[in-house]
């Protein structure tokens, strides 16, 4: 059967670093409140040249690179965005075109924090479907242009950033042994949209509007919402949390994180927590994360590697991948 097989991965940060103590003098809070409360320590903030353009376009590259391919090597572009460039086109036809793509096609996808997880299962179907050889996969975000910075609950938990990797066809036995996508599990739910959302948008108040979330009921609904997908998708490969050799989650909260992991009785070592350097970026958090486990050579081949989001809307997810 035909499997996505990771080729490589590659990601960006904004140059501007913002630390906790950085808000101090903006809204009543604390670097000491903020790491006891997320685990955050700092976070990189878009400047006016840095896009979720630009920034997808440098981490695809910089994925390109690792996996020894080029721009012309791809057929397709996902994208998985909150924070496009422009309302239409869809800013994966930007990057494509930064690229020097001319073939193949190229969209955005919009789940939010789950974005990323969203975009790698739609990329394998893609593949197994055989319209594409390879994909990129992208999350990018400057979550920073929707956060109202007098809000302290919201603004200290966010930060930009882009990840990307490339999935190339490849035949596999069908097992568990197999390289590449192997299972996968997707949910939403509308009836919690109030619970996390940005009060804005084209068709309503036409405005960009600012990020707005009831930060107790969306822990409240995470850690089950998260268990529900992971154990559905161990169900679908056949697996147990003892099989996983690495667990990279949604950074968003390391409270989150940690209870996630606990209740899933996957062990601690085995999870990838980068929330405490870049925040909270939204679909653009997994690749990170995903980027500097590979980089420090914490996930290497053969590696069983179970990706995990959740997002506004409510939407999560969660894939397992033979690395």
């Amino acid at each position: 059967m035909i499997r996505s097989v990771v080729r490589g991965v590659g990601s960006a940060l904004p140059r501007r670093i913002m630390r906790n103590a950085d808000f101090e003098g903006m809204v009543e809070t604390s670097d000491a409140w903020i790491v006891q409360r997320t685990g955050i320590t700092q976070r990189h903030i878009a400047s006016d040249d840095e896009t979720t353009a630009s920034l997808g376009e440098a981490a695809a590259r910089a994925a390109l690179d690792a996996a020894g391919l080029t721009a012309q090597d791809v057929d397709l572009i996902v994208l998985a965005t909150s924070t496009p460039n422009h309302t239409f086109p869809a800013t994966a036809v930007e990057i494509q075109e930064r690229l020097g793509m001319r073939h193949g096609f190229a969209f955005d996808l919009q789940a939010v924090c789950s974005g990323f997880v969203y975009a790698v299962t739609t990329a394998d179907l893609y593949i197994r479907g055989g319209l594409a050889r390879r994909v990129l996969v992208i999350g990018a975000e400057t979550f920073s242009r929707l956060l109202d910075w007098t809000d302290r609950s919201t603004c200290v938990l966010f930060g930009d950033g882009a990840g990307a990797l490339v999935l190339e066809a490849a035949e596999g036995e069908g097992g568990l042994a197999d390289r590449g996508v192997l299972a996968a599990s997707l949910r939403s739910d509308g009836t919690h949209k109030q619970k996390l959302y940005v009060d804005g948008g084209v068709s309503t108040t036409r405005t960009v509007g600012h990020l707005r979330m009831e930060g107790r009921e969306v822990f409240k609904h995470a850690v089950g919402m998260i268990t529900d997908v992971i154990e559905a998708t161990f169900e679908a490969g056949g697996i147990t949390a003892d099989d996983l050799d690495w667990f990279v989650p949604h950074q968003a909260n390391k409270r989150i994180i940690d209870a996630s992991a606990k209740k899933l009785g996957i062990a601690e070592e085995k999870v990838v927590v980068t929330v405490n350097l870049h925040g909270n970026t939204s679909a653009a958090s997994v690749p990170l994360a995903l980027s500097v486990a590979v980089a420090d050579g914490r996930i290497k081949r053969g590696d069983l590697v179970l990706l995990e989001a959740m997002g506004g809307g409510f939407t999560w997810g969660a894939v397992l991948i033979r690395w």
